[in-house]
């Protein structure tokens, strides 16, 4: 299982399309019901501020979700949208849950 943790911070005008454009990846990975993929994104009281928690069964789900159209769009949008925080990304290890995962 790989567990992936993204933070970063937009500008604020940009944050209602980010919001968009995560939803839509959302959208995708619902249509397609993978089940290796678990695709959670957060948005943090500031309203700029995004946390995208990934679990993933392994590293063919994780570029299976790179792959998606609508994550593509995803990511070279926020790149050019001239981030106030770039991302930072966490590989987290799982140590107990209450849910049962791949």
């Amino acid at each position: 299982m790989k567990v992936v943790r993204v933070q970063y911070t937009t500008r604020p005008e940009f944050a209602p399309v980010n919001q968009q454009n995560i939803a839509a990846i959302a959208e995708e990975l619902k249509s397609l019901n993978h089940p290796g993929i678990k695709y959670t994104a957060w948005l943090l009281p500031d309203g700029k501020t995004f946390m995208h928690f990934d679990q993933l069964e392994n590293e063919e789900a994780h570029l299976f979700l790179q792959e998606l159209a609508s994550f593509k769009k995803f990511a070279n949008e926020l790149h050019a949208s001239s981030l106030e925080v770039e991302p930072k990304l966490d590989l987290l290890s799982l140590v107990a849950s209450t849910e049962k995962y791949f």
